[in-house]
Formats: structure tokens, C-alpha cells, sequence
């Protein structure tokens, strides 16, 4: 059987958990709309909140990769793949 490649694809819905305030697990539902970069070493994962946040619906909120516990993929996007280019051209 042929393995899927799984990564985060802008336009897909996930559900992340990462490490909170008082090491307690956060949640955060929503859309993902890219990568930032929080330090020179250090990278986030930028969720748009959906409605399930209430009041920050639509706010986006950056997660350290570190700090992430789990990811849940609840609607994924599809990709389309870009059809390669020839290398060489023949006349």
C-alpha cells in the first residue's frame, strides 16, 4: 500500500493542542493560513479561529511548533500538485 504524505495545507481545518497557561493542553479550532517565524530558532503554525472561540472568531493565533501536543485534521484541503516542467526540450 502506497504511504500519504500528511501536511499542513493552507485552507484546511484543524483542531491543535498545545501546551497552555499552567502547562494545562490548550485548544485551538480553525483554519490554517501558514507558518511565521517567532525567533531565529524558533517557528509557529498560524490558525484562523472559527467560531468555537467566540469573540476571537477570525483572529489569528501563532502556536511555537514546540509547543504543539497533537494535531486533529477535521476538513483537509486538497492539493493539487503542480505538474513538473521538462528538464530538456528536444526539437
Amino acid at each position: 500500500m502506497k504511504e500519504k504524505i500528511v501536511e499542513l495545507v493552507p485552507g484546511s481545518s484543524y483542531l491543535i493542542y498545545s501546551i497552555g497557561p499552567d502547562k494545562e493542553a490548550m485548544e485551538t479550532r480553525g483554519t490554517f493560513v501558514g507558518y511565521a517565524y517567532i525567533s531565529k530558532d524558533e517557528s509557529g503554525v498560524c490558525i484562523k479561529m472559527d467560531s468555537s472561540h467566540g469573540s476571537k472568531e477570525g483572529i489569528i493565533r501563532i502556536i511555537p511548533t514546540s509547543m504543539i501536543l497533537a494535531i486533529d485534521i477535521l476538513k483537509e484541503k486538497r492539493v493539487r500538485k503542480k505538474e513538473e516542467e521538462p528538464s530538456h526540450y528536444f526539437s
